[in-house]
């Protein structure tokens, strides 16, 4: 592992200078002795057929071009490092998007585990190490990701049952799917919905039923896609219609002033500490959830709309703790024994 290790370094020293490579600077690269990277430079030239030539004039190693073309070690070579990456990146993938890459991915992790394994690079510790943590992330019915992903890299038309919470029904739309989106640990399907004759978002654990067409699905720009679905705020689509104006506290300031709220907010700090921010927003819902959780250390400053809707909110919490708290008596079975 060490000596293929030491071959890919040797490769990627040579091809990325422009100028022959002394013997000093691979063996200071390479951190090994003369006669280990002279055997290095003959595995090199034998066994993977590589150009490589010394220039005694200018008293290094370079690759011979023949006929133009740059020499490339045959097959997939990944440092350690790259390995230890393409892992991480495979069980992140596995983590948030079961079902998308799973096929072609794990034959690939596979082979690259026995490898780190042969190279005591302890390849189980990504498992160990890495962790993905979830919050208030939505259960997706078995099989929807994967039709999903199928129709939608397919490029073709698909009929779902879908239940809508806001209605408490389902009811069946056939869609052309344009994009996945990934947004705050749940999944949803960016798509035409042929029914509504217009753009929807759909999200992915209210589906129910996949039924792939044999029709190819309609082409949406991606400009008109990030129009309607990525000016407004939030998961919300829809041409902003309002600004909202925040003021954060001086304390909490310094957290929100590094936050992306919005592609298109501005942000200002003012002199008494405190942070002003401006959001465009088409939909409240969304927003209002978001403001509510910094509970005192934010202010509505406007719209007017905005800032009443939050502020009764905030009375309606407020009910709740009205009257003193009255704890339940425990279940019988939890209640202290008086016998001795």
């Amino acid at each position: 592992m060490e000596n293929l290790h030491r071959i890919f370094r040797l490769h990627r020293l040579i091809s990325g200078c422009h100028h022959p490579v002394p013997m000093m600077k691979i063996m200071e690269d390479l951190d090994c002795s003369r006669s280990t990277v002279k055997r290095i430079i003959d595995e090199l030239r034998i066994h993977h057929d590589a150009p490589l030539e010394y220039d005694r004039g200018r008293n290094g190693y370079f690759y011979d071009s023949k006929e133009g073309k740059k020499f490339e070690l045959p097959g997939m070579w990944l440092s350690p490092a790259e390995m230890h990456s393409l892992l991480t990146l495979q069980r992140l993938l596995s983590e948030a998007c079961p079902g998308l890459l799973d096929t072609a991915l794990s034959p690939i992790g596979e082979k690259i585990e026995r490898l780190l394994e042969s190279g005591h690079f302890g390849s189980g510790e990504i498992a160990r190490r890495v962790r993905i943590l979830s919050m208030a992330g939505r259960d997706i019915p078995d099989g929807i990701f994967e039709g999903v992903s199928s129709a939608l890299l397919e490029r073709r038309k698909m009929r779902i049952e879908y239940f809508s919470r806001g209605r408490n029904g389902s009811e069946s739309r056939t869609i052309s799917p344009q994009r996945l989106v990934h947004y705050r640990d749940n999944w949803y399907l960016d798509a035409w919905c042929h029914l509504r004759e217009n753009l929807r978002s759909f999200a992915l654990e209210c589906i129910r039923e996949i039924e792939l067409q044999d029709e190819p699905c309609i082409e949406i720009p991606d400009r008109q896609l990030d129009g309607h679905f990525s000016s407004s705020y939030g998961i919300f689509s829809g041409k902003p219609e309002n600004v909202a104006k925040l003021r954060f506290t001086p304390a909490r300031a310094r957290w929100v002033s590094g936050e992306k709220w919005h592609p298109e907010q501005k942000g200002q700090f003012s002199d008494d500490g405190s942070f002003h921010l401006e959001i465009p927003y088409s939909d409240s819902r969304e927003l209002i959830m978001d403001i509510l959780k910094y509970g005192p250390d934010v202010e509505v400053l406007s719209p007017e709309s905005l800032r009443s809707v939050v502020r009764e909110k905030i009375q309606d919490a407020l009910k709740n703790y009205a009257a003193p708290f009255m704890a339940e008596d425990p279940p019988e079975s939890s209640q202290p024994s008086n016998r001795k």
